[in-house]
């Protein structure tokens, strides 16, 4: 039985996909999560096909999972301002045109806030959002990311995610990032009750349709709908629940993503080296 463990973190492309590579290498991650413009906005980087066939080649020699690429933080695919919801638009369909030079990757997004809207209103424009650009996501998988609810944010409830899925016109392609921070922060817990959310998430949505986890322990108490990452075993989380989850049977097999806080990649490493010590033998 093949039991890898894919364990990696979120790291800069600001040197170009092989450095990103090379450091995942050097920190002993096989999982890499980045942004491929200014997590802000901005233009994208100018291709250079040879850095992306040297990322490609060290991928597969290290048995790399399938690189994750994260929208911009400023997209809100549910505002109630046109012009940011044709922003959204955009970056979604550069960057999904911009992946298919690496086959088989991840894009992953927040459903958005729906800025006093609704619930209703915001799931519809998400929906809109998503039959616009759907078609440019030829060999990517697109995925919605749990969220920790605070504010007008969607996605807080796995009921949320599923009706965005049904109703979506390629609803069938789309699947679901897990954050242990969030679903925490979102009033599910995963601490004390782990195998319910599960079956709460399966019975919903789909364990199938679950393809990353974002690994982060959280500085505020289960349902403060706050959103606040913490380093491994520095929130409330800790690290018997991580590690309950990183060994989970019905997870295990999933890229973990670490997006903790970190003064420099060689904080993840050390991360990532206690998490490998915490991983069981199946």
């Amino acid at each position: 039985m093949n039991d890898t463990f894919l364990m990696g973190c979120h790291l800069s492309v600001a040197h170009g996909f092989a450095a990103m590579a090379r450091t995942a290498v050097r920190i002993d991650a096989n999982v890499i999560q980045c942004f491929i413009r200014n997590p802000r906005g901005g233009q994208m980087r100018a291709i250079d096909a040879e850095d992306i066939a040297e990322y490609r080649r060290i991928a597969a020699e290290h048995g790399f999972a399938p690189l994750i690429v994260h929208a911009p933080y400023t997209v809100n695919p549910c505002s109630d301002k046109p012009e940011t919801r044709e922003l959204a638009r955009r970056f979604f369909t550069e960057e999904l045109d911009r992946l298919e030079l690496i086959p088989g990757s991840l894009y992953n997004f927040h459903p958005g806030s729906h800025v006093g809207q609704g619930v209703e209103e915001g799931i519809r424009l998400i929906v809109e959002l998503l039959n616009a650009v759907m078609p440019h996501a030829k060999s990517t998988t697109v995925l919605l990311e749990t969220m920790a609810g605070k504010g007008s944010e969607v996605g807080r409830t796995f009921e949320e995610l599923r009706e965005i899925m049904d109703r979506a016109e390629q609803g069938d392609r789309l699947g679901v990032t897990l954050d242990t921070c969030h679903i925490s922060d979102g009033g599910y817990d995963v601490v004390g009750k782990l195998d319910a959310v599960l079956e709460t998430f399966d019975r919903v949505v789909g364990l199938s349709r679950l393809h990353a986890i974002h690994l982060n322990d959280s500085k505020n108490p289960l349902g403060a709908h706050k959103d606040r990452h913490a380093r491994i075993g520095e929130g409330m989380l800790g690290t018997d629940a991580i590690a309950r989850i990183i060994n989970h049977p019905k997870l295990r097999a999933l890229p973990f993503c670490l997006e903790t806080p970190q003064d420099d990649d060689d904080g993840y490493g050390r991360e990532i080296a206690l998490l490998r010590s915490l991983r069981t033998p199946v």
